[in-house]
Protein backbone atom coordinates (compact mmCIF):
# COMPACT_ATOMS: atom_id res chain seq x y z
CA UNK A 1 0.00 0.00 0.00
CA UNK A 2 3.09 2.34 0.52
CA UNK A 3 5.88 3.06 -1.61
CA UNK A 4 9.44 2.49 -0.20
CA UNK A 5 12.14 4.65 -2.13
CA UNK A 6 16.10 3.53 -0.37
CA UNK A 7 17.96 6.39 -0.24
CA UNK A 8 21.48 4.72 0.64
CA UNK A 9 23.65 1.25 0.95
CA UNK A 10 23.48 1.24 5.13
CA UNK A 11 19.86 2.53 5.87
CA UNK A 12 17.06 4.80 5.38
CA UNK A 13 14.16 4.69 3.17
CA UNK A 14 11.51 7.05 1.91
CA UNK A 15 8.07 6.06 2.49
CA UNK A 16 5.06 7.28 -0.17
CA UNK A 17 2.14 7.00 -0.87
CA UNK A 18 0.38 7.69 2.96
CA UNK A 19 -0.63 10.72 4.22
CA UNK A 20 -0.07 10.88 8.19
CA UNK A 21 -3.12 13.31 8.70
CA UNK A 22 -5.39 10.41 8.55
CA UNK A 23 -6.33 7.70 11.33
CA UNK A 24 -4.38 5.03 8.85
CA UNK A 25 -5.83 1.36 9.24
CA UNK A 26 -3.83 -1.58 10.84
CA UNK A 27 -2.35 -2.82 7.25
CA UNK A 28 -0.89 0.42 6.85
CA UNK A 29 0.47 0.57 10.03
CA UNK A 30 1.89 -2.44 9.69
CA UNK A 31 3.81 -1.92 6.50
CA UNK A 32 5.22 1.05 7.99
CA UNK A 33 6.39 -0.68 11.07
CA UNK A 34 8.23 -3.22 8.75
CA UNK A 35 10.10 -0.83 6.60
CA UNK A 36 11.53 0.94 9.96
CA UNK A 37 12.81 -2.80 11.00
CA UNK A 38 14.08 -3.00 7.08
CA UNK A 39 15.47 0.21 6.92
CA UNK A 40 16.18 1.21 10.36
CA UNK A 41 15.23 5.45 9.31
CA UNK A 42 12.09 6.02 7.60
CA UNK A 43 11.61 9.78 6.20
CA UNK A 44 7.57 10.71 4.92
CA UNK A 45 8.03 14.41 2.61
CA UNK A 46 5.75 16.54 2.09
CA UNK A 47 2.79 15.45 5.39
CA UNK A 48 1.15 18.56 7.02
CA UNK A 49 0.20 17.27 10.62
CA UNK A 50 -0.75 19.05 13.97
CA UNK A 51 0.99 18.01 17.48
CA UNK A 52 -2.56 16.25 17.70
CA UNK A 53 -1.85 14.12 14.44
CA UNK A 54 1.54 13.66 15.38
CA UNK A 55 0.93 12.02 18.95
CA UNK A 56 -1.98 9.96 17.20
CA UNK A 57 0.62 8.66 14.71
CA UNK A 58 3.41 7.74 17.42
CA UNK A 59 0.79 6.13 19.62
CA UNK A 60 0.30 3.29 17.07
CA UNK A 61 3.87 2.57 17.86
CA UNK A 62 4.51 2.78 21.15
CA UNK A 63 3.29 4.71 24.39
CA UNK A 64 4.62 8.02 23.84
CA UNK A 65 6.84 9.21 26.75
CA UNK A 66 8.29 12.39 28.04
CA UNK A 67 11.73 13.41 27.53
CA UNK A 68 13.27 13.37 30.91
CA UNK A 69 15.28 16.40 30.63
CA UNK A 70 13.16 19.06 29.14
CA UNK A 71 9.36 20.21 29.28
CA UNK A 72 7.48 18.92 26.53
CA UNK A 73 4.55 21.31 25.01
CA UNK A 74 1.53 22.23 26.90
CA UNK A 75 -1.05 20.42 25.62
CA UNK A 76 1.14 17.22 24.95
CA UNK A 77 4.12 17.21 27.10
CA UNK A 78 4.97 13.97 25.41
CA UNK A 79 6.39 16.45 22.31
CA UNK A 80 9.57 18.30 22.45
CA UNK A 81 10.69 21.27 20.43
CA UNK A 82 14.22 20.54 19.79
CA UNK A 83 15.12 24.08 18.75
CA UNK A 84 18.31 26.33 17.95
CA UNK A 85 17.51 30.44 17.51
CA UNK A 86 19.55 32.61 15.40
CA UNK A 87 21.62 33.88 18.26
CA UNK A 88 22.72 30.76 19.41
CA UNK A 89 26.05 28.52 17.81
CA UNK A 90 25.92 24.99 19.61
CA UNK A 91 22.45 23.10 18.30
CA UNK A 92 20.51 20.71 20.58
CA UNK A 93 22.19 17.34 20.60
CA UNK A 94 24.04 17.68 18.15
CA UNK A 95 27.18 15.09 18.55
CA UNK A 96 27.07 11.39 17.59
CA UNK A 97 24.13 9.37 20.25
CA UNK A 98 21.30 7.21 20.40
CA UNK A 99 18.08 8.72 22.59
CA UNK A 100 18.23 8.78 26.51
CA UNK A 101 20.67 5.53 26.79
CA UNK A 102 21.39 6.91 30.54
CA UNK A 103 17.78 5.65 31.15
CA UNK A 104 16.80 2.20 31.98
CA UNK A 105 14.77 1.86 29.75
CA UNK A 106 15.73 3.98 26.18
CA UNK A 107 13.29 4.42 23.62
CA UNK A 108 12.72 2.38 20.88
CA UNK A 109 12.40 5.02 18.27
CA UNK A 110 11.15 8.91 18.17
CA UNK A 111 9.57 10.50 15.18
CA UNK A 112 10.52 13.96 14.45
CA UNK A 113 8.85 16.76 12.36
CA UNK A 114 9.58 19.62 10.70
CA UNK A 115 8.35 23.11 12.02
CA UNK A 116 10.88 25.50 11.19
CA UNK A 117 14.11 25.03 8.85
CA UNK A 118 16.96 27.58 8.15
CA UNK A 119 17.42 28.16 4.56
CA UNK A 120 19.99 25.97 4.26
CA UNK A 121 21.94 22.88 6.32
CA UNK A 122 20.72 21.63 9.46
CA UNK A 123 20.43 17.74 7.90
CA UNK A 124 20.65 14.94 9.94
CA UNK A 125 23.10 12.19 9.98
CA UNK A 126 22.20 8.50 10.92
CA UNK A 127 24.11 6.00 11.43
CA UNK A 128 23.64 1.71 11.43
CA UNK A 129 25.25 -0.17 14.76
CA UNK A 130 24.42 -3.44 13.02
CA UNK A 131 26.59 -2.38 10.58
CA UNK A 132 29.10 -1.56 13.27
CA UNK A 133 28.82 -4.69 15.14
CA UNK A 134 28.87 -7.06 12.60
CA UNK A 135 32.10 -5.30 10.81
CA UNK A 136 33.95 -5.79 13.35
CA UNK A 137 36.62 -8.83 14.04
CA UNK A 138 35.94 -12.18 15.89
CA UNK A 139 38.14 -10.88 18.20
CA UNK A 140 36.62 -7.73 19.27
CA UNK A 141 33.34 -9.44 19.37
CA UNK A 142 34.46 -11.87 21.47
CA UNK A 143 36.19 -9.13 23.90
CA UNK A 144 33.38 -7.00 23.68
CA UNK A 145 30.86 -9.99 24.71
CA UNK A 146 29.53 -9.88 28.45
CA UNK A 147 30.58 -6.53 28.86
CA UNK A 148 28.23 -3.45 29.60
CA UNK A 149 28.08 0.10 28.98
CA UNK A 150 27.80 2.68 31.85
CA UNK A 151 25.92 6.11 30.15
CA UNK A 152 25.04 8.72 32.09
CA UNK A 153 23.51 12.35 31.17
CA UNK A 154 26.42 14.08 32.76
CA UNK A 155 28.79 13.57 30.18
CA UNK A 156 30.25 17.23 29.04
CA UNK A 157 30.39 17.24 25.49
CA UNK A 158 26.11 16.25 25.38
CA UNK A 159 25.48 18.38 28.23
CA UNK A 160 27.07 21.29 26.77
CA UNK A 161 24.02 20.85 23.67
CA UNK A 162 21.95 21.26 26.20
CA UNK A 163 22.40 24.27 27.74
CA UNK A 164 20.23 26.85 26.05
CA UNK A 165 17.36 24.72 26.52
CA UNK A 166 17.74 23.58 29.96
CA UNK A 167 17.98 27.56 30.85
CA UNK A 168 14.30 27.76 29.16
CA UNK A 169 12.32 24.28 29.50
CA UNK A 170 14.64 22.19 31.58
CA UNK A 171 13.01 19.66 34.34
CA UNK A 172 13.88 19.13 38.02
CA UNK A 173 15.55 15.84 37.02
CA UNK A 174 18.17 17.39 34.68
CA UNK A 175 20.06 18.49 37.53
CA UNK A 176 20.68 15.01 38.59
CA UNK A 177 22.68 12.45 37.05
CA UNK A 178 20.85 9.42 35.05
CA UNK A 179 22.26 6.40 34.53
CA UNK A 180 21.70 3.42 32.53
CA UNK A 181 24.30 0.17 32.39
CA UNK A 182 23.02 -1.34 29.41
CA UNK A 183 25.08 -4.47 27.34
CA UNK A 184 27.99 -3.27 25.10
CA UNK A 185 26.22 -5.78 22.18
CA UNK A 186 22.33 -5.59 22.74
CA UNK A 187 20.08 -8.41 20.95
CA UNK A 188 17.55 -6.30 18.85
CA UNK A 189 14.18 -7.33 20.45
CA UNK A 190 12.40 -7.56 16.54
CA UNK A 191 15.13 -8.90 14.60
CA UNK A 192 17.13 -10.58 17.12
CA UNK A 193 20.27 -9.18 15.54
CA UNK A 194 22.72 -7.93 16.85
CA UNK A 195 23.41 -4.26 17.90
CA UNK A 196 26.35 -2.65 18.54
CA UNK A 197 25.52 -0.15 21.69
CA UNK A 198 27.59 2.24 23.03
CA UNK A 199 27.53 6.34 21.81
CA UNK A 200 29.88 9.52 22.26
CA UNK A 201 26.95 11.14 23.72
CA UNK A 202 25.94 9.01 26.70
CA UNK A 203 28.75 6.17 26.84
CA UNK A 204 31.28 7.35 29.71
CA UNK A 205 32.83 3.83 30.54
CA UNK A 206 32.68 0.64 31.02
CA UNK A 207 30.90 -1.35 34.01
CA UNK A 208 33.53 -2.20 36.88
CA UNK A 209 36.29 0.05 34.87
CA UNK A 210 37.40 3.63 35.20
CA UNK A 211 36.86 6.34 32.26
CA UNK A 212 40.61 6.08 31.66
CA UNK A 213 40.83 2.43 31.71
CA UNK A 214 37.69 2.53 28.89
CA UNK A 215 38.84 4.93 26.73
CA UNK A 216 40.82 3.22 24.51
CA UNK A 217 38.40 1.29 23.76
CA UNK A 218 35.40 3.03 23.68
CA UNK A 219 37.28 5.86 21.45
CA UNK A 220 37.86 3.23 19.23
CA UNK A 221 34.31 1.65 18.66
CA UNK A 222 32.67 5.45 18.86
CA UNK A 223 35.42 6.22 15.55
CA UNK A 224 34.36 3.13 13.93
CA UNK A 225 30.64 2.80 14.52
CA UNK A 226 30.15 6.73 12.08
CA UNK A 227 32.34 5.25 9.34
CA UNK A 228 30.73 7.09 5.81
CA UNK A 229 29.59 3.49 4.61
CA UNK A 230 27.35 3.21 7.87
CA UNK A 231 25.39 6.57 7.27
CA UNK A 232 22.74 8.30 5.54
CA UNK A 233 22.00 11.89 5.42
CA UNK A 234 19.04 13.74 5.38
CA UNK A 235 18.32 16.98 3.89
CA UNK A 236 14.81 18.16 5.51
CA UNK A 237 11.93 20.49 3.72
CA UNK A 238 8.87 21.50 5.12
CA UNK A 239 6.83 18.73 5.76
CA UNK A 240 9.10 15.93 6.52
CA UNK A 241 8.62 13.52 9.34
CA UNK A 242 11.48 11.41 10.56
CA UNK A 243 10.81 8.25 12.61
CA UNK A 244 14.02 5.97 13.58
CA UNK A 245 14.65 2.99 15.47
CA UNK A 246 16.31 4.32 18.59
CA UNK A 247 17.37 0.99 19.40
CA UNK A 248 20.35 0.11 16.32
CA UNK A 249 20.59 3.74 15.08
CA UNK A 250 22.49 6.73 15.96
CA UNK A 251 21.76 9.80 14.82
CA UNK A 252 24.21 13.56 14.48
CA UNK A 253 22.22 16.61 13.81
CA UNK A 254 24.83 18.92 11.81
CA UNK A 255 25.59 22.59 13.01
CA UNK A 256 25.99 24.68 9.92
CA UNK A 257 22.59 27.01 10.26
CA UNK A 258 24.14 29.78 12.50
CA UNK A 259 22.41 32.91 12.10
CA UNK A 260 18.94 30.93 11.56
CA UNK A 261 16.10 29.83 13.57
CA UNK A 262 15.49 26.04 13.66
CA UNK A 263 12.04 23.58 15.06
CA UNK A 264 11.55 20.44 15.23
CA UNK A 265 8.72 18.35 17.30
CA UNK A 266 10.16 14.94 18.58
CA UNK A 267 7.70 12.61 20.46
CA UNK A 268 9.80 9.34 22.30
CA UNK A 269 8.20 5.85 21.74
CA UNK A 270 8.63 3.44 25.05
CA UNK A 271 11.06 0.80 24.37
CA UNK A 272 12.09 -2.24 26.20
CA UNK A 273 15.32 -3.11 28.73
CA UNK A 274 18.01 -3.82 26.06
CA UNK A 275 19.46 -7.55 26.84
Amino acid sequence: MITIKRVAGALGAEIGGVDLSQNLDGAIIAEIRQALLDYLVIFFRGQNITPAQHFAFARRFSVPEEYPMLKGLPDFPEIVEVVKLPHEKINFGGIWHADTTYTPVPPMGAILVARELPPYGGDTIFANMYMAYETLSEGMKAMLSGLKGYNSSAKADANKTREDRLATLGKEEAKKELIGIHPVVRTHPETSRKVLYVNFGHTARFENMTVEESAPLLNYLFAHQVKPEFTCRFQWSPGCVVFWDNRVVQHNPVNDYHGFKRVLHRISLRGTKPC
